[in-house]
């Protein structure tokens, strides 16, 4: 299987803007967010399906999505903290978490091509680093 986007973003073959990261899980900002703050964190080994991460990976994945929405809590200061599992865009298990107030926040789709601008991105990510 070829690398995929995330695998070579983790090999710092893509540049991104990192907030976490531990021996087995990686978070960044998405580059093409739903809203300020949606951060995408990813297992180190690339997996097609979250249900096919071994344990270890699979809870690694979830600790770090609860720290970095706790993170998202503590710095953006949103009602609510959404998270998404998905695969499907990229073929690597990944979870989007995004800030939300309202359910229409929560619904609110990503717009393909229309990328945040890289220094809002990277004052975002200053904020919420670890």
């Amino acid at each position: 299987m070829a690398d995929s986007i995330f695998t070579r973003i983790i090999k710092g073959e893509v540049p991104c803007h990192k907030v976490y990261e531990d021996e087995l899980t990686f978070a960044f900002l998405d580059v093409n967010p739903k809203v300020p703050g949606h951060i995408l964190v990813v297992p180190k080994k690339q997996i097609e399906f979250i249900w096919d991460l071994d344990d270890d990976d699979y809870t690694a994945l979830m600790h770090t999505a609860k720290r970095v929405g706790k993170k998202i809590r503590e710095v953006i200061n949103p009602k609510y903290v959404g998270m998404q599992v998905e695969g499907a865009a990229v073929p690597h298990a990944h979870i989007h978490l995004f800030p939300f107030n309202t359910p229409d926040e929560f619904h609110k789709r990503q717009i393909p091509g229309m990328q945040a601008p890289d220094e809002e991105l990277a004052e975002m990510a200053e904020k919420l680093a670890f």
